[in-house]
This record gives structure tokens, sequence and C-alpha cells, in this order.
């Protein structure tokens, strides 16, 4: 037999064509895939999973859906007499993306217990996702390219969207969704087939419709994810600086970089124009940030010109900007934003390429210069994103105190009637009150009764007097007993640890007398004039 004749029939061995079996059948390729279902099978016996009856039935449930669907194709195999192949490919896009992600879990998860606590069902998760989209590639009759991918697209999907133990089967669900958006919608790019949507965003996105269609976001820790990021000290400088291994490798800089500018002048524009933030009590939310350097970067899902980069970075900047509002006003969880617009994103990108190459003016397409630092235009893109960055941190854009962590400046600001100023003060009191801050609760039970800056609701108001009455906030408990009272207090100790929080530090410890300063800090005049004498 010739060499060709000899590499042709190697080569049917792999590529399943249409026409006949392929090669002799063989069980080896399915030992793996059993070894990952049954590796499923095995976390549901930890303690994590086996003390919840519906989380365990969720781990019971997809592992027998694996192994039905590898007995399925195992059956089939035999009959055909055909091979189910793998070979190993490992790609520096997914394993440096896979150790950045890793560093922000272990990072935020010191800081928040629950994430560590999540690490078996995130493993969980890996290896349905490995055994799902092997068993999708040989159900298609392909060759299984065996490497890092999964990883990334698993703790992508977990940074920002996890179902509670009760409800987790729809996580499974998520990644099931996520993989097949991956194999069966695509389109032609540049010649040749490529998937349109970034898997983890197709599937966040395509669930947060649905969570939000169905009123059920308390299904998920979505609101507890996004909110605790914050809990990290310097959350932002550290997102910045893994960010930046992120860009360097994989030149999208201009994407992530021109978000986050973008960002950063319309959240001041916002408050230079209407006197308060946009965003609570940010210029950018944290979560946001992380998005902009963990979500929308897929190179292979944006677009490709250094002009297109940009313009895709700025469309995302402009979309979670408008979803912020547009999420508010329809009463559903804001959080949701950054997660919306990845998708349509996507649909856009050959777009947004076609767009850029069709302009003919040199000057207008060379704004990002190719030949800047002898060619190595990334590391420029990346120094001005260093030097952008440092200003707004040395501005208190970033890590510092924010205008919007300080109540007093939201009181004051409603009282100015500024624009959606008491729809936040109303907002902030509830978040403290949901956290056992009996001041807030007695605050939010003044608003709804008087219904001078909410609708009077005397039941609502009635609920958060006794609560905040639980709490032994006297003012509370003498309004609950004189229905036309409307008694106010100052902050006691333990509702100041946690309303000077700035979004997640731990105050429990702190003296009192840092306690104080820390208040009159925040303009809680009580605490400048007395020197907090009243705690």
């Amino acid at each position: 037999m010739s060499p060709a004749a000899k590499q042709s029939k190697k080569s049917s061995r792999t590529q399943f064509p249409d026409s006949a079996p392929v090669a002799k059948f063989s069980i080896g390729a399915f030992k793996f895939s059993l070894a990952l279902a049954l590796g499923l099978l095995l976390i549901s016996a930890f303690p994590r999973v086996n003390s919840n009856n519906l989380l365990l039935g969720s781990f019971w449930g997809a592992a027998a859906v694996l192994l039905a669907w590898q007995a399925y194709l195992l059956l089939h195999s035999r009959r055909d007499e055909e091979s189910r192949v793998f070979t190993v490919s490992l790609r520096p896009q997914h394993y440096i993306q896979a150790m950045v992600q890793v560093s922000v879990y272990a990072y935020w998860g010191y800081y928040w217990r629950p994430v560590y606590d999540h690490a078996w069902l995130i493993v969980a998760q890996l290896l349905f996702a490995y055994c799902f989209d092997m068993l999708l590639a040989w159900s298609r009759r392909r060759e299984y390219s065996l490497g890092f991918g999964p990883i990334p697209i698993i703790l992508s999907i977990n940074l920002f969207i996890w179902f509670r133990d009760d409800w987790f089967y729809m996580q499974f669900l998520m990644i099931a969704v996520g993989f097949m958006g991956k194999e069966y919608v695509r389109w032609q790019r540049d010649g040749r087939s490529a998937h349109i949507f970034n898997p983890s965003a197709f599937a966040l996105g395509l669930f947060s419709l649905v969570l939000i269609a169905t009123n059920t976001t308390s299904l998920t820790w979505g609101q507890e994810i996004a909110s605790t990021l914050t809990l990290a000290p310097n959350i932002y400088t550290f997102l910045f600086l893994v960010g930046l291994i992120v860009m360097y490798f994989f030149s999208i800089t201009l994407v992530a970089g021109m978000a986050a500018v973008t960002l950063f002048g319309l959240s001041a524009f916002y408050s230079a124009t209407t006197g308060v933030p946009y965003f609570l009590d940010s210029e950018i939310p944290a979560a946001v940030f992380l998005g902009v350097h963990l979500l929308i970067t897929d190179p292979s899902t944006s677009p490709r010109t250094p002009l297109g980069k940009s313009l895709f970075g700025i469309l995302y900047a402009f979309g979670v900007f408008g979803l912020y509002t547009l999420l508010d006003v329809f009463g559903a969880p804001t959080f949701y934003d950054k997660l919306l617009c990845v998708p349509l994103l996507n649909l856009s990108v050959i777009a947004i390429d076609r767009s850029v190459r069709s302009i003919h003016s040199a000057s207008l397409l060379n704004v990002w210069r190719s030949s800047w630092l002898q060619g190595r235009a990334n590391l420029a893109h990346m120094s001005i994103w260093i030097v952008i960055f440092v200003s707004m941190s040395m501005l208190g854009k970033t890590d510092g105190k924010h205008t919007g962590d300080s109540l007093p400046f939201w009181e004051q600001a409603c009282a100015d009637d500024l624009p959606n100023a008491c729809g936040r003060l109303l907002q902030l009191e509830a978040t403290y009150c949901a956290d056992n801050a009996a001041w807030a609760c007695n605050e939010l039970a003044v608003h709804y009764r008087e219904g001078r800056i909410a609708e009077a609701d005397d039941e609502l108001s009635l609920a958060y007097f006794s609560r905040g009455c639980e709490l032994k906030f006297q003012a509370s408990c003498l309004n609950l007993l004189d229905s036309k009272l409307l008694a106010r207090d100052v902050p006691h100790e333990l509702d100041l640890r946690l309303l000077l929080r700035e979004g997640g530090l731990n105050l429990m410890q702190m003296p009192v007398e840092d306690l104080i300063a820390r208040a009159c800090e925040h303009d809680w005049q009580f605490a400048c004039d007395s020197n907090g004498a009243r705690l």
C-alpha cells in the first residue's frame, strides 16, 4: 500500500464521513466518558450534596441522562462498527483564562464563604460539562477535542449565576444549553464555520430572560453574587490586575478598556448633570467590571479589527448603561444588565467588522496604529488603560469611598428632589433592613406611614415597625403602639456597623471611636456634633 493510501485510511478513522463505517468498533473512548459520569455520582456521596435530597436528585438525574446517552451511542457504535474517539488539544486561551478565573474565586471566596462551599458543585459541573460536550460531539459524528475549553465556560457561568441547592438541576440544564448553543448556533465567519455566541454568555443571557419573565430570581444566588464581590477589599484593583493578564495574552485590551472607559464617562456625565450617581454606590458596579474583563472578551465571539474591538466595547457599555435603567423601570433586578446585552453583541460581530472594513479613511482606521511600540500595539493600548485606571483610582472612582455609600447623601438628595434619589433611598434602606439594621427598618416604616416619598401602606409600615422593634429599636416600638406617631432616632452602634460598610467591609470588630469617626466621614451629623455620645 502506498504512503498516500495509508494516510488516507488513517484519516478516515477520525473524520467520520457520512458514507460508510469509519473504523472497527472500540469501547476505549467510552471508558473516559463513563469515568466522568461516575465521578458525578461519586461527588453526590459527599456531605455537601447528600445532605439535601433535592440537590442529590439533581446529581443523580444528570448522571442518569449522561449514562443513558452513552448507552445509546455505545449500542449504535457497536451496530455500525464505528469508533468514538477524542484527541488532546491544550490551548493557551483556555487554561490561562481558567487560571485567572480561579484566582478571582480564591480571592472573593476568602471574604465570602459560600464561594468555597460551592467548590464541589463547580467540580461536578465541570465533570458534567466535559461528558456532555464529548457525547454531543460524538452524536454529531465528530472527533472530540479534549482540552481545557469547558473550564472557562463553567467558571464564567458561576461567576454570575448559580442556582440554589433545591433547584440545582437548572444549573445542569443551563450548562447543556450553553454547549448546545456552541454546537448548533453557528455561522460562516471568514470562510469557516464558527459559533456565534460566547457559550457562557449565551446560557446566562437566555436564563436571565427566563428568570426575569417568571420573576424567579430568588431561585438563584445571582443577587448575592453581584453584591458580595465588594466584600473583597480593593476588588477593582484586583480585577484590573488579573485583567491585564488576559489583555496581554489575547489582545482584548480595546474591548475591555473601551467598555470601562465609556462606562466611567457615562457615569460621570450623568452625575454632573443630575447631582446623583447613576449606579447606586459606584461608578461601575464591581460585577460589571468583572464582566468587562472576563465575560465579553472571548476572542472567538468578538470583532477581529482594532476599530471593531473598540466599537464592541463601547456598545457593551451603552448596553449595560441602558439596561440598568430599563430593568429598574420594570421592577427587575438590575444585576442582569451585564448579562443580557452580550448575546446581542455577539450577533453584531460580523456587521461590525464588515462596517469597519468598508471605511476607506486611513486616518480613521488607524486610530489604533498597529505600528505602535514597533508593532506591539496591544502593549500601547495596555499602557493607556493602565494610566486611565490609575487616574480613576486616584480620583476615588474605583475602590475608594463613593458618594453613594453615604445614606445622609441620599436623604438630602431626596429632600432636594433630585432624579431617582427617593427611590434609591428606599432601596438602600430596604437592603440594610434585610441585613438587620433596625434604624433602616424604622425609617422605611416611617416613609410608608407618612406617604411622602413612598405610597402610603399601613400593612407594610407595621411590618417594618415590627421588625425594628424586634431588633430593639425603641422608636419602632413606640411607633408600633401609636398609629399616628412618626418617631425617629439616630442609628445605634450595630446599625452603624452595617450602614458604613461601603458595600462590604466587615466593621464588627472596629473600635467604637473609629466607628464614630467613620460615621462622621459619611456625613452622619450626630456623630460629628456629639462625638457619638448617644451611641
